[in-house]
């Protein structure tokens, strides 16, 4: 997406034909670098490596508001040093962003929460409305957050928080309407599909990935599917991605309405893969058999465990409120986990 923007001005995977079919907010942050670095791991990866600097000055200073300066650096160290986020800190996933929007929000929302203050909330909104563009899963937290502000005596900078998150997202929603045809956030409803279809817990039982998921046959291309095609030889596929959106959400919530059984064991076996300390390893993943497994057998679990530890101890040292905060996200994130399974 980013790449075709800066070359023709079009968010979408060709020249001329707007998409939705990804969270925005990645191809946001790439097309400047490459409208001004180009396209390389380094413009990338440089850019990246700054984010998580971001990231642990805030796990910081959030470490510090709560308890101590002591405490705020080692909890900045811990997020820093954690083995699956250094992988994931110079490679290109989108998921480098959710880690400073995530500690931003928490620590927004405490300090409106303290100050009754109103433009915290704002600011605590304006974060959240980012992150949702960023992660869909993430399109209720604003009400939660909104809650527990409520509970603290802070009713209107919640409200606040709520307003400025649902004004950050609308204009990308808007956008949808007119340029691809439909309201969404994203039209890729597959996704949901993938985790939520009768053949989902056979396949991740079986060592796959959703990604793995048999496709339904006599389906038309994805856009994804479209863009190969344009990529590999200039042929232009037109895709009705509202359709596709409809059809694909339409299909996963049949499935959990008709198969509860099934969808109660894929919610668990889901919330099992989100705790567990050790990293699901899927068939043809990436340095299967090398340092890499050696890694994700040991060196994860073990880094995992010890956070756990200090999960629990803590719990005795910060305030009451901020343990009610954590505890709402951990909540709010292990159902997100059941739902999509992944």
């Amino acid at each position: 997406f980013a790449q075709t923007f800066v070359e023709s001005g079009t968010y979408g995977f060709v020249p001329g034909i707007p998409s939705a079919y990804t969270q925005p907010l990645y191809g946001f942050f790439l097309t400047p670098l490459y409208w001004i670095a180009g396209r390389s791991w380094a413009s990338v990866g440089l850019a990246q490596i700054l984010v998580a600097l971001l990231t642990a000055i805030l796990v910081y200073e959030l470490g510090r508001h709560v308890v101590s300066q002591r405490v705020g650096i080692v909890a900045a160290l811990v997020a820093t040093l954690h083995p699956y986020l250094v992988w994931h800190d110079v490679h290109m996933n989108r998921e480098i962003l959710d880690q400073p929007l995530a500690v931003g929000v928490v620590l927004a929302t405490l300090v409106a929460a303290e100050r009754r203050s109103v433009p915290w909330g704002a600011v605590a909104g304006a974060t959240a409305g980012v992150a949702i563009l960023g992660n869909v899963r993430l399109l209720f937290v604003p009400l939660l957050l909104a809650a527990f502000l409520a509970l603290r005596g802070a009713g209107m900078p919640g409200a606040v928080l709520a307003v400025v998150a649902a004004l950050v997202v609308v204009p990308w929603v808007a956008r949808n309407e007119v340029s691809v045809g439909c309201v969404a956030l994203t039209t890729d409803s597959r996704a949901l599909w993938k985790a939520n279809n009768e053949n989902t817990l056979e396949t991740l039982r079986g060592g796959g990935w959703i990604d793995d998921v048999p496709r339904i046959p006599g389906t038309p291309p994805t856009p994804q599917e479209a863009w190969g095609a344009y990529a590999a030889n200039g042929e232009i596929v037109r895709v009705d991605e509202c359709a596709q959106m409809r059809f694909y959400r339409s299909r996963a919530l049949e499935f959990m309405r008709d198969h509860p059984g099934e969808k109660a064991e894929l919610a668990l076996l889901a919330a099992r893969m989100y705790w567990q300390p050790r990293v699901t390893k899927t068939e043809g993943r990436a340095g299967s058999g090398t340092w890499l497994d050696t890694g994700r057998d040991w060196v994860e679990p073990v880094y995992a465990l010890a956070l756990f530890v200090f999960a629990l101890l803590g719990l005795r040292l910060v305030p009451r409120h901020y343990v009610v905060l954590a505890l709402l996200l951990l909540a709010y994130n292990t159902l997100a986990a059941m739902v999509f399974a992944g």
